[in-house]
């Protein structure tokens, strides 16, 4: 995480139409909808001005764990929308939490320049400060999500900060196989994102951005929940197998579940995978304390 100061420069609520908000409430539910709120936000990253959003329940009366949500995507590609936001991130909020998430620089007007996995893994560590700015918020309890690339930032967050209290990964990169053929449009992404003056380098920032490559810097304390669509041919599928080896080997805690026909997007397992997702949060961050006297 950088040293410098981190903090929300700008923020605004996101007000949509009543037809997107009907549109919304059928796809998130309506608790999403009217018991939270979403802002857009501009804050400060390594003195870039980055784009992202909070959401939180309405309902300030007591103090929320916090969540940091990594999205997928290259640059503007993947960037989250308003509209989407205010589903996706009022879900969570309605779960009774707070929500913090990045577009990474260089992304929906941001300053600095996406780097796939470089720099821009500290505009996800300087979220976290930002908790200082929202009263409800305990700044103590963290549990942080990721889906695709964003899974790749998790997974190397987890590398940098080892207190967060869960982590879930969705068709998350655990291996950036530069040199394959199995996705030459992927490896073309990555050659635009990742510029470098020659091929021995290039292969070097693939695998300083790979989990599988190094482990065991991974938070021991912090349990995964790993979800793949076995028809996932965006992420290929035995990304995920090939690092739970790995975790087996390290004894890290996690728990793999293969979604069978799922695709990239889990469209055919959406409400299962919502359930899984809040009933990871519920046990590890909405835990009780144990009580000294039992």
């Amino acid at each position: 995480m950088s040293n410098s100061p981190s903090e929300i420069i700008e923020r605004e609520i996101i007000q949509l139409k009543d037809a997107q908000n009907t549109m919304l409430r059928s796809g998130w539910g309506t608790e999403s909808i009217d018991n939270t709120v979403v802002e857009k936000i501009t804050y400060l990253s390594d003195q870039l001005k980055v784009k992202g959003y909070t959401a939180y329940p309405a309902d300030k009366s007591e103090k929320y764990p916090c969540i940091i949500w990594n999205r997928g995507g290259i640059g503007d590609r993947g960037a989250i929308d308003s509209f989407t936001a205010r589903g996706l991130f009022g879900q969570i909020a309605s779960w009774g939490y707070v929500v913090f998430a990045s577009q990474y620089r260089g992304s929906d007007g941001g300053e600095g320049k996406d780097e796939f996995g470089g720099g821009d893994l500290n505009d996800v560590l300087n979220l976290i400060p930002l908790a200082k700015q929202f009263d409800f918020a305990d700044e103590n309890s963290w549990g942080i999500e990721g889906w695709s690339r964003g899974g790749m930032m998790t997974y190397l967050a987890l590398t940098k900060k080892h207190d967060f209290k869960c982590a879930i990964v969705l068709g998350g990169i655990a291996n950036i196989r530069c040199n394959s053929d199995e996705s030459p449009f992927m490896r073309r992404l990555y050659e635009i994102t990742m510029e470098t003056e020659s091929e021995d380098e290039f292969n070097k920032k693939c695998e300083s951005r790979s989990i599988v490559k190094f482990p065991e810097k991974l938070s021991k304390n912090t349990p995964m929940l790993i979800l793949h669509g076995t028809d996932d041919n965006r992420v290929l599928p035995h990304d995920s197998l090939d690092l739970s080896y790995h975790l087996l080997r390290l004894k890290i805690p996690f728990r793999l579940i293969m979604l069978e026909g799922g695709d990239h997007f889990m469209r055919k397992h959406r409400k299962e995978v919502d359930e899984m997702r809040r009933k990871w949060y519920e046990k590890y961050l909405k835990a009780p304390l144990p009580n000294p006297l039992s």
